[in-house]
């Protein structure tokens, strides 16, 4: 009998297992196991290396559905995300994602869906890569400004955290602010602030940081 898994990689304290879990089920998934690696990140530990990724590659069989709330979830790099999809889907597994409702079957043999499939592949694998470097330069560019100006005026506490901003930054860039506002419980405003200059926001929560170490 086929199953119906959900794969969660949890690599920060406000990625919740449990908001995942949540947020695939109000998007009408019915789950039937839950699979999860907590505080592993995803651009230093392939799938296969995780204890839990492990795991559900011995669970998968064919005919099964593994869901996932994006590519993300899967891993951090253009490799590491394609070559996972592919094996799952050689195996017969259909994997589909919570966000934008993507679905990839390796089932079909009409060779022009075969070809969009695989480029829709690449360029999500892509933009997943794409977002972990953009959030690590990030990251460095805010610490060493912060670093800079030690000492001046640090103006209002942000209103978000470090974590959040990378929430933020590992959402699909097709996500409206809406849902990235509730999905991250930020307000509106700061995921707007947040997009508009990511390395401001880095910058902002890193001078804080610094001043309360």
């Amino acid at each position: 009998m086929a199953h119906t898994i959900f794969y969660a990689r949890v690599s920060t304290a406000e990625q919740t297992l449990e908001h995942q879990v949540s947020q695939a089920e109000r998007a009408g998934f019915v789950i039937d196991e839950v699979v999860a690696d907590k505080g592993v990140s995803g651009v230093a530990t392939r799938l296969c290396e995780r204890p839990e990724g492990k795991r559900l590659y011995d669970k998968l069989r064919a005919g099964d559905v593994l869901v996932v709330r994006w590519v993300d979830r899967l891993g951090r790099s253009y490799t590491d995300v394609t070559e996972v999809i592919r094996e799952f889907m050689a195996r017969g597994v259909i994997i589909k994602t919570v966000i934008n409702g993507m679905v990839f079957d390796g089932a079909t043999t009409d060779a022009m869906q075969m070809a969009v499939r695989d480029a829709l592949i690449a360029f999500l694998a892509a933009t997943a890569q794409a977002q972990a470097e953009a959030t690590r330069e990030a990251q460095k560019a805010g610490i060493a400004h912060a670093k800079a100006h030690q000492g001046k005026y640090r103006g209002r506490k942000p209103s978000y955290t470090r974590k959040q901003i990378e929430q933020v930054e590992s959402l699909p860039a097709g996500m409206n602010t809406t849902d990235a506002a509730r999905v991250t419980g930020l307000s509106r405003q700061a995921v707007l602030r947040i997009r508009a200059n990511p390395q401001d926001a880095y910058a902002r929560v890193a001078k804080w940081e610094v001043e309360h170490a």
